[in-house]
């Protein structure tokens, strides 16, 4: 490489300062995946197809702009084909084995299999309905969306600075996690790298026959990841503990489990009708015990932090407009069902309701208010 080429390489790369700069004004990875988690939650409480289009256009959007040029952020793509896949399946499911739903606007009819008395509510084949279809499409929109708001949040936050930000007795499983949320995005990342130089060899890389060959290297390069994490690890001290007395470790154990309870409890409460009084109540009463017992079994774990994200303004403000969509697609699906629940019998468009599409649009705030990811730097020819 000339020296042209060298200095050009040299004044393109990164400064350690910069570095630090960016990682300073980055945001919080937890903020991400609750600004995700609400969108994904505000989902589940509508099957109007114009309100899913739009949170997933709220997703896509902040994605394409806030998403940083790393490996594991092009996992959004296998999520959102995920979505698609799941959204088939549901309608061949219901085109082959019928629905609940009764129609009167027949697409075709299939061949129906006779079955056992055994069998009695299940059906191969028969009409297949407008309406039966509409309904299928409706609800696997929900999952697809849902889907696509974590694959949202798995493209925009950095899985080892969400490990960072875990409490001490969430570390040993916080691990395990990100390696599995890891595993996905490393291997589409291989793949399209043989691929590419398959390409550049004159192979195939396409069929049984190129999928057969690439899939050893891939398999191969997935174990050596593995045997290197899992000596990073041993040498880390992972799974080391520290001594604590016996009442403590009661204590822990007793708060974990009935904090755990009383959020399955109050979270029941809120989603049923009887429930309305007391699952509130029973619901912040579980979060505090389990946040005191993960307070407690944090002593256990011994581990340094260097670097840690700080939860500044901006984090609060990500996480607050995600919250506010999920709570008011909350309170416009109790006070309005009909907008968030189009019908299907009788077959008609759906609507598009006005200010739930509004509380939608909240959602876009953490594009214009969170930092731009850094550029590609340049390489120059050497």
């Amino acid at each position: 490489m000339g020296a042209g080429g060298t200095l050009s390489a040299r004044a393109s790369a990164p400064t350690p300062a910069a570095t630090h700069r960016h990682r300073a004004t980055a945001l919080h990875p937890g903020a991400w995946w609750l600004w995700a988690l609400a969108l994904g939650t505000a989902a589940t409480r509508t099957t109007n197809p114009l309100l899913l289009a739009l949170l997933v256009t709220v997703s896509a959007y902040v994605v394409i702009t806030r998403r940083p040029h790393t490996p594991w952020s092009r996992s959004y793509g296998a999520f959102v084909k995920l979505a698609l896949a799941v959204l088939l399946i549901r309608l061949l499911f219901t085109t082959v084995l019928g629905s609940p739903i009764p129609g009167t606007h027949t697409l075709l009819t299939l061949p129906e299999v006779p079955l056992p008395d055994w069998a009695q509510g299940i059906r191969l084949g028969g009409r297949v309905t407008a309406e039966g279809l509409t309904f299928a499409l409706y609800d696997a929109m929900k999952l697809a969306t849902l889907l696509i708001c974590v694959g949202a949040a798995n493209a925009l936050a950095n899985p080892s600075r969400l490990l960072k930000s875990l409490p001490g007795a969430l570390y040993e499983m916080g691990v395990a996690v990100v390696v599995a949320l890891t595993f996905a995005p490393n291997l589409i990342a291989d793949v399209q790298r043989l691929r590419a130089a398959r390409r550049l060899r004159g192979r195939p890389d396409r069929g049984v026959r190129g999928l057969l060959q690439v899939g050893l290297p891939v398999l191969e390069g997935a174990l050596e990841r593995s045997v290197a994490l899992a000596a990073a690890m041993d040498a880390r001290g992972y799974g080391r503990t520290a001594r604590v007395p016996a009442p403590v470790r009661r204590t822990t154990a007793a708060l974990t489990l009935g904090g755990l309870l009383g959020i399955c409890a109050g979270t029941y409460g809120l989603l049923t009708a009887a429930g309305g009084t007391y699952g509130i109540p029973v619901l912040l009463a579980g979060v505090a015990a389990a946040v005191g017992g993960l307070w407690l079994g944090g002593r256990r774990t011994v581990r340094t932090r260097y670097r840690p994200d700080r939860w500044d303004a901006r984090a609060w403000l990500v996480t607050a407009s995600g919250a506010a969509v999920a709570a008011l697609l909350f309170l416009a699906a109790a006070r309005d069902p009909a907008a968030l629940h189009p019908g299907v019998v009788p077959l008609v468009a759906p609507a598009l309701p006005l200010w739930p599409a509004a509380a939608v649009l909240v959602g876009l705030l953490p594009a214009f208010i969170t930092p731009a990811p850094e550029p590609v730097s340049a390489k120059e020819p050497s």
